[in-house]
């Protein structure tokens, strides 16, 4: 008898049955649900299966799985176990695998579409594609190792062979230029809102945001940390950063807010500019051009302040 449904058989094949669940031990009413059976193969898994399906309530689930534990053999699985399992039997392969995990964890609407479409296995049959191409590709080219001192091969396997290589690995290329737009999907487009201090960027951000997550006053510096939030535009993530504003601090709290700027100013995919007429715009762009040349300094050796400070005076004569 399946456990806890009082039915001495498991039921039609993936129709689902009300009926009264009891505890199995004690035959004590826990829930009137719903029960699905799927034999293997034709699971998710590859595996028998069966599915209760009960009302939600913390008490009749938490009865529910109390009931199921006391029974021999059976456990509570493992974070992504029925995935796993069901790779394991051939069911989903892994882009399938990554892709419901994916529709699982999607907030959006391109998020969800583009999970769908990879756990249907879109990405995997051009991948799949991709093996049968190198496959034929090598065994043409071993049959030429082979047997072209028999002449049984001609010479034009090779050129054949090597134009197929070619535009598989144009192919490849193609896919892997594609500027992270897949990985842009899913975690979401990091964008900084940057600019010199007491210019608008907090009050850009409740705007965008549409709601108070950011403290805005006429003081300069009110920014000290990154304030972070999550939108949603037109079905696509975004993670959107207010930033402290770019200055040459004194205040150690804030010194600690421009260099956090800066980093996320690093690591952003789109910046808004916030800026306040037409200075400190040539603050932002004196802060790109500071951040280019740290990078160039990686390379060239250190770039000290000094060395700045040396062109200025060389170049404008200052203080003259």
């Amino acid at each position: 008898m399946p456990p806890a449904t009082g039915s001495r058989v498991p039921g039609e094949h993936k129709v689902l049955a009300l009926r009264r669940i009891r505890d199995p031990a004690t035959a004590e009413p826990l829930d009137r649900g719903l029960v699905v059976w799927f034999p293997g193969p034709q699971s998710f898994t590859g595996e028998d299966c069966a599915e209760l399906h009960v009302h939600g309530g913390p008490a009749v689930v938490s009865g529910v799985l109390r009931a199921l534990g006391h029974l021999p053999g059976l456990r509570p699985a493992e974070p992504g176990e029925f995935t796993r399992r069901a790779f394991r039997r051939g069911k989903l392969d892994l882009t399938a695998a990554e892709g419901l995990g994916d529709l699982i964890r999607a907030e959006t609407e391109a998020q969800r579409r583009q999970a769908l479409r990879q756990m249907e296995g879109e990405l995997g049959r051009l991948y799949q594609r991709w093996s049968e191409t190198l496959t034929q590709a090598l065994a043409h080219l071993e049959a030429y190792i082979d047997f072209s001192e028999d002449d049984n091969v001609e010479e034009e396997v090779l050129s054949q062979v090597d134009a197929t290589v070619r535009a598989l690995e144009r192919e490849i290329g193609a896919h892997l230029r594609d500027g992270r737009r897949g990985e842009l999907l899913r975690g979401g487009v990091r964008a900084v809102i940057a600019g010199p201090p007491n210019v608008g960027k907090s009050s850009l951000l409740n705007l965008l945001c549409q709601r108070p997550a950011a403290i805005v006053s006429p003081v300069a510096g009110t920014t000290r940390d990154v304030v972070e939030v999550a939108l949603n535009v037109g079905g696509y993530p975004l993670v959107l950063s207010d930033t402290a504003g770019l200055r040459d601090a004194t205040d150690p709290v804030e010194q600690e807010g421009v260099s956090r700027a800066r980093d996320r100013l690093r690591q952003a995919g789109l910046v808004l500019a916030a800026l306040g007429g037409r200075r400190q715009d040539l603050g932002l762009a004196a802060e790109q051009l500071r951040l280019a040349r740290r990078h160039l300094g990686r390379i060239t050796g250190h770039v000290g302040a000094e060395d700045v400070l040396d062109i200025i005076f060389r170049d404008f004569c200052v203080g003259k």
